[in-house]
């Protein structure tokens, strides 16, 4: 597997909403900086995650002009648009923002140690 599977894989699981497909793609000691709170804890993550998609449920998430901006052998860093739409009190909605990934390798699998997001 690539980084760039990683981040395919990383927004799939997203879009699975199961918070156990997503659990697979991080690393352990992952953070996350969200425009309204800090995750620093896998549980963190988690909680995050699972609150999300309780208030927009059926989001679709996905990531368009993706660059990877540092790649190395065992780091790989990249930023992107992110989008998302799903239903929010039975309406639909939609917004986007601003991402950034870093992918490291760990035990043979790329895996996402940090994630920043933040809205326009």
């Amino acid at each position: 597997m690539t980084y760039h599977n990683a981040l395919e894989r990383y927004i799939d699981a997203t879009n699975s909403h199961d918070f156990n497909n997503v659990k697979e793609v991080l690393h352990p000691n992952a953070i996350y900086w969200f425009t309204d709170q800090s995750c620093t804890s896998i549980e963190e993550i988690g909680n995050y995650f699972k609150n999300a998609w309780n208030i927009i449920k059926e989001e679709m998430y996905s990531a368009t002009d993706v660059q990877w901006i540092a790649v190395s052998e065992k780091i790989a860093t990249c930023t992107y648009t992110y989008n998302y739409t799903g239903y929010h009190n039975g309406k639909l909605v939609s917004g986007s923002g601003r991402a950034t990934n870093v992918f490291t390798l760990f035990n043979n699998e790329w895996k996402l140690i940090h994630e920043h997001l933040s809205s326009l």
